[in-house]
């Protein structure tokens, strides 16, 4: 995957969020390096990984995964001639008994989340180290009872302390220096004992300056009488640290024989912390794992983008099987730009091992390449105006396309002479189509979607736009092209019918009445015969240009499957000149083009010869009204033969 997609679906985002619920900073640093497989098996293996964490966080919030902050660093520096410290020792105590806790808390968990529980019997038990650390080291300091000869040591250093500080003490106290003692304490410079005395009386009391105040007034000095027994305790206390030193070489040993063990449960324990911040950030999202194909099968149910509010337009798409190319029109700020990128970051966060914000039953394929225009893309440095950088990018994704390709394309052709434009963006889909590319478009051009209604593989997407409130849904709606709402959006918002007159016969050459109807009025009833007679003129274009296509031929009541739903219906009448039949599905009447339908049974299988199809797609007040005027005239009776069932 380049940089450019990476950034421009926001992944970088997404792994910050997920990041934040890495408890280390190791786990953290692994989350910032995910980067997407191509394999098939290792990524199902991620998210089955990711469904078990999510289990075992439905039963525990509090996961045993800490104190491994330092530890790398630890024994990074082994072997190196060189002893460890004693907080280090602390340190790789607290990590040993969190290893005994993670394996004790994992085991409760084997029937919940068998293949994730499993990985700490990779976690060496380490008695004999956990208790050599725990008895030597205390609190972050070598405990006396470390060694025989640091106990002993450490004895005669607190004799020799308790003596000094009696001597000193005394001194304080006695008549003899009462007059040039500044003030009765006990204090040391550099570690050496000193009493307080006088400016004027330095030469009064015998001994060593070590130091004076600020004003200078008083100086702090080492008598003679305790000097001796203070070099006394500075050797011990060398002997001391010489005997510390030996203990803290002991462990660094006992730490290096186990090293290799060490550094395995510091792998797991870190790869937990990565497992467990992706399934926390799953709950969060409501994410759900995937089912994996290689074969460009999408299906998307009730998809959200995740870096959107959980209340906004879920995205419902199913693509593949017959087509691999979605063109998708619709008004500007409607969700067009948003649902391609989702799909394109949501393909990489499935196979980077992430749950994604789905349904269950949902299926995303494996690309090995996502590449995209979207965007501008202007570079004010290279002096590039839109359109130009849109075709440099465009060129290199025509060179880098294969079949193991996901190419998300944003107003392709847009920036130019729109004829120009329309003409350069089929060329292009046909040709990332002829590739064996997976393709999901946005487009603004009528041509384009007629180019995706007649094209084998392609299928025409549209976002829904309600025109009663004149604001988008948010919603796509696949296996149907968007239809210009201009004249219905000027003419709902008080614009004089004439203009709009004046306007339809530019575009469609053609007379139009808008006049005399009130705007509810034609809106609502109007509507769907002007979305009609565009379609109609469109289609009329084309098929004076397009040789005759050979469509399959389905009768009247043939059970079809209809694609990508897979949902089964009744072919009523078709084809029009464009391929399309009307087919009733769950009780609804719909134009599905050709390349959409598939025959299931046929219905010479399903109704004897000369069956009344009326009783099928009829209701039954209209038959009752047609056997009424078979009988006899009624001027009242009036049947509407587009009525629905």
């Amino acid at each position: 995957m380049n940089e450019n997609t990476l950034k421009q679906l926001d992944f970088q985002r997404i792994k910050e969020e997920i990041a934040s619920y890495a408890l280390t900073d190791s786990g953290k640093g692994l989350v910032t390096s995910l980067s997407p497989s191509f394999n098939k098996k290792q990524i199902a293996a991620w998210l089955d990984e990711v469904t078990e964490a999510v289990e075992i966080l439905n039963k525990s919030e509090s996961v045993p995964v800490h104190a491994l902050d330092g530890i790398e660093i630890i024994l990074s520096g082994m072997n190196k001639g060189t002893a460890l410290r004693a907080v280090q020792f602390q340190k790789l105590l607290l990590f040993l008994d969190c290893c005994k806790k993670l394996k004790r808390f994992m085991k409760d968990k084997e029937f919940v989340a068998p293949r994730v529980s499993s990985y700490v019997y990779s976690i060496e038990d380490l008695p004999g180290l956990y208790e050599e650390i725990s008895r030597c080291i205390r609190n972050g300091q070598v405990d006396d009872y470390a060694s025989k000869e640091l106990l002993k040591v450490r004895k005669q250093i607190s004799i020799r302390e308790e003596r000094l500080k009696e001597k000193v003490n005394s001194m304080l106290k006695s008549n003899k220096y009462k007059t040039y003692i500044q003030e009765a304490i006990v204090s040391q410079r550099a570690g050496r004992y000193v009493i307080p005395v006088k400016k004027e009386y330095k030469g009064k009391v015998k001994g060593a300056v070590l130091d004076a105040s600020a004003s200078g007034s008083t100086l702090y000095i080492e008598p003679e009488e305790v000097g001796i027994q203070q070099d006394q305790l500075l050797y011990l206390k060398m002997e001391e640290e010489s005997e510390v030193e030996s203990v803290l070489l002991y462990l660094t040993g006992l730490v290096q024989q186990h090293e290799k063990e060490l550094k395995l449960a510091v792998e797991i324990m870190i790869n937990y912390d990565l497992l467990f911040a992706k399934a926390k950030y799953s709950r969060a999202k409501g994410g759900n794992a995937v089912e994996l194909n290689e074969s460009h099968y999408i299906s998307l149910k009730n998809a959200r983008h995740p870096l959107l509010r959980k209340d906004a337009v879920p995205l419902n798409i199913a693509m593949g099987g017959k087509f691999h190319a979605l063109v998708i029109t619709g008004p500007n700020t409607g969700g067009k730009t948003v649902s391609i990128k989702t799909v394109g970051l949501l393909t990489l966060m499935a196979q980077c091992g992430i749950h994604v914000p789905v349904e269950k039953g949902s299926h995303i394929s494996i690309f090995q390449k996502i590449l995209l225009d979207i965007g501008d893309g202007q570079n004010l440095q290279q002096n590039l105006s839109t359109f130009s950088s849109h075709v440099k990018n465009i060129i290199e994704i025509l060179q880098e396309a294969n079949d193991r390709s996901l190419i998300l394309l944003d107003e392709l052709g847009s920036g130019t002479d729109p004829g120009e434009g329309m003409g350069l963006a089929t060329a292009i889909l046909q040709k990332l189509y002829d590739k064996g590319a997976t393709l999901l478009a946005t487009t603004h051009y009528s041509e384009i979607k007629d180019f995706a209604d007649r094209e084998e593989g392609f299928i025409n997407g549209s976002m829904e736009f309600n025109l009663e409130t004149l604001e988008p849904t948010y919603r796509l709606i696949v296996g149907r092209g968007g239809e210009s709402q201009a004249f219905s959006i000027a003419l709902k918002l008080g614009m004089h019918p004439e203009i709009i007159e004046a306007a339809h016969r530019v575009t469609y050459k053609e007379n139009r009445r808008y006049a005399g109807v009130s705007h509810d009025d034609y809106m609502r009833k109007e509507q769907e015969r002007q979305v009609a007679v565009n379609r109609y003129a469109r289609r009329e274009r084309i098929e004076k240009e397009t040789p005759k296509t050979e469509f399959p031929q389905f009768v009247m009541g043939d059970n079809v499957k209809v694609s990508p739903e897979g949902e089964i219906g009744i072919v009523e009448k078709g084809p029009d000149k464009m391929g399309s039949y009307t087919v009733w599905v769950k009780g609804e009447k719909r134009e599905v083009n050709h390349k959409r339908l598939e025959l299931y049974i046929s219905a010479k299988e399903l109704y004897p010869k000369d069956y009344d199809f009326d009783i099928v797609f009829k209701s039954k007040e209209y038959r009752k009204k047609s056997h009424q005027m078979n009988r006899r005239h009624d001027e009242e009776t009036v049947i509407y033969h587009d009525e629905h069932k």
